[in-house]
């Protein structure tokens, strides 16, 4: 059988599908998502302002974007091994409400080294959501349907993450980028509102020799429970599904490093405002609404890693887009750019975390939070090389390396995939 294909009855079928409780659960789960998502990619199209409010050069002010994707990937798996042992629901409503008081903190700032500060402590808290959510959806879902579970819950994430820049940008443009805070900050109140909603999901049980296998690494490191955490996060990405969370990395750099660099560019080569930019931005959001079911579908079809290759391919002709965006300073290369984005990522990055699921059916909270160490870490890489670039080449020679760097992705995917 092909790399994460299902079967051909499974294909035909699609599994029961999904209770009006286990959507409303995915719904709620991926509204978390969207307000963590969105914490960090408003803040985009509000960078210029940022800048000019702070006294800064704008390439400067991406380390704000970087403040908040390192922590918020670094810590991902730390987040999902708690959730492992504290619970789910728990785990979700504690980083929740740190992530709503963390927002209301960037208010308050008058300076960058505090608004930095602040962004690696609402980074920090945000780090689990989407890594718990998924564990989430893994204890309530049946396998049939996990994918387009996963699916679903990302699409609604990432609706977020585009949709935000456009009222990211609007918000700046009217009422300053603070406003823009305390508005997001509100959404995570909403969010944690919602969770008490729900129910603690039973844990699924595990197969024997999984079991024993998660059981043996845990004995290595008894009585230590950094050592035990480290040691089994170490086992899961060197693991036979190693290749998922080394394209998980590389998904991060080319993926959220372009995306994130694209309200400056739009700024200061296409000459659009904060709010033009936003809406622009806000097709990726489109895009990854729309293309959450349709990944979901194609995957009937294909496996796991031929949809992880549709994602790569679209993410280069993004690239490609934004180089002739560059050359032009035309600003409808670049919304093309925008759509291909979202699709490309929304076909990708659940993906990835659907083959992670298997990576330790015992962790899979620790499995699936480092996808998003993978993806965010690389995200927070991606900003700070593209400010290099930046600085020393231009757009151009920024955009010209994503392409390559997708380029490379598309073709080393399918044996990155490969089962070990």
């Amino acid at each position: 059988m092909a790399e994460g294909k299902p079967s051909r009855g499974e294909a035909a079928s699609g599994g029961p599908g999904l209770t009006p409780e286990q959507l409303r659960i995915v719904v709620t789960l991926g509204f978390c998502g969207l307000v963590s998502a969105a914490d960090n990619w408003f803040v985009s199209p509000a960078l210029p302002a940022i800048a000019n409010t702070l006294a800064i050069a704008p390439a400067a002010a991406t380390v704000v974007l970087t403040a908040y994707m390192l922590p918020y990937g670094l810590l991902q798996p730390v987040s999902g091994s708690a959730a492992d042992a504290l619970g789910r629901l728990r785990m979700l409503r504690i980083i929740v409400l740190g992530l709503g008081v963390g927002t209301v903190l960037c208010a308050l700032v008058t300076s960058l080294p505090a608004l930095v500060l602040a962004r690696v402590v609402t980074g920090c808290f945000a780090a689990g959501i989407i890594a718990v959510a998924q564990a989430f959806i893994n204890d309530t879902v049946d396998p049939h349907n996990r994918a387009a579970a996963v699916s679903i819950l990302m699409g609604v994430t990432f609706t977020g993450q585009g949709l935000s820049a456009g009222l990211g940008g609007i918000l700046t443009d009217l009422v300053g980028w603070r406003a823009a805070f305390w508005a997001f900050g509100a959404l995570a109140l909403i969010a944690f509102l919602l969770l008490l909603t729900l129910k603690e999901p039973p844990r699924r049980t595990v197969p024997a020799a999984a079991g024993a296998a998660a059981a043996a690494s845990d004995s290595k490191a008894s009585g230590n429970p950094v050592a035990s955490f480290l040691r089994n996060a170490v086992r899961i990405f060197l693991g036979h599904r190693r290749g998922v969370y080394i394209l998980a990395l590389a998904t991060g750099v080319l993926f959220l490093g372009t995306y994130g660099l694209m309200g400056t560019f739009l700024a200061q080569v296409c000459g659009l405002s904060s709010t033009h930019s936003g809406l622009l931005m806000m097709f990726y959001g489109i895009a990854c609404m729309v293309g959450g079911p349709l990944s979901s579908r194609v995957n009937a079809q294909r496996s796991l890693p031929d949809v992880i290759r549709i994602g790569a391919a679209l993410g280069a002709e993004a690239a490609l887009a934004l180089v002739v965006s560059t050359i032009t300073g035309s600003w409808v290369p670049a919304l093309i750019a925008a759509l291909c984005l979202g699709f490309g990522y929304i076909f990708v990055q659940p993906s990835l975390a659907t083959m992670a699921m298997d990576a330790d059916p015992e962790r899979v909270g620790l499995s699936t939070g480092l996808i998003g160490f993978g993806v965010f870490v690389g995200g927070g890489i991606g900003s700070s090389l593209g400010g290099v670039l930046l600085s020393s080449g231009g757009y151009f020679v920024l955009w010209g390396a994503a392409l390559v760097g997708l380029v490379l992705q598309f073709l080393t995917a399918r044996s990155a995939l490969r089962q070990r």
